[in-house]
């Protein structure tokens, strides 16, 4: 599986911001790849892609690369309205289910139909150059399976609808959960009472986005 990632608004972020964004994906790549054995690149500055060796962690990645992102301080500039549109969906992800012909780390190679898929479905709906942007989903899934594709866009719907909602806090917490951290150790991580914690993941939505993710693990292990 491949994640492919398009940076929503990315021209509202100053140079500075631009840096520290850069840096930051290092640093979770770094995470995805000991977690997840995931192998992540970015092009351009903003655009990413992630190979996903075991499909079945296809979801966690995803919204652990949007939680990520969502949850950095990002400056709100009244005078750019694009700078609102960045805070409140960051990224735009699309994972392709599929095989790739070639993937070789050495010389930077990433070739067959997952990569192709992720790809195409992030250029379908992008908004680059686009004076008005309207944007209604911000993950998509892309497969041969059209009732796979169908169940997963379903979720992923819903579970776009609770993240465009989530504060960069509550996003911090989800990403923590995500990668595995119990409510106690993110709580002595961040500084902040055990109840807080479960406070915002209740808020945020974290008990469906649980079930969401067993579901997708469950349902890819059984069909790869």
């Amino acid at each position: 599986m491949v994640i492919s990632g398009d940076f929503i608004a990315y021209t509202s972020l100053s140079t500075e911001e631009k840096t520290n964004l850069e840096q930051s994906l290092y640093n979770l790549f770094d995470q995805l790849q000991e977690k997840f054995n995931t192998f992540s690149r970015l092009i351009k500055g903003d655009y990413l892609e992630c190979v996903v060796p075991d499909p079945a962690n296809g979801l966690s990645v995803m919204l652990a690369i949007k939680t990520f992102i969502k949850s950095l301080e990002i400056e709100d500039k009244p005078e750019n309205n694009r700078s609102k549109v960045f805070q409140t969906y960051s990224i735009r992800l699309a994972m392709g289910l599929g095989t790739l012909d070639r993937f070789d780390i050495a010389n930077n190679v990433i070739d067959g139909d997952a990569i192709y898929r992720s790809g195409r479905a992030i250029s379908d709906e992008s908004t680059h150059n686009k004076e008005r942007m309207v944007i209604k989903n911000t993950l998509f899934f892309s497969s041969k399976n059209k009732d796979l594709t169908f169940n997963i866009e379903t979720i992923l719907a819903l579970l776009d609808h609770l993240l465009a909602r989530a504060t960069s806090k509550q996003n911090e917490v989800l990403f923590l959960k995500i990668m595995g951290n119990s409510e106690k150790t993110i709580a002595k991580q961040l500084s902040v009472s055990q109840s807080s914690i479960n406070q915002h993941s209740t808020a945020s939505g974290w008990n469906g986005m649980d079930k969401s993710i067993r579901y997708f693990s469950h349902l890819l292990s059984a069909l790869t």
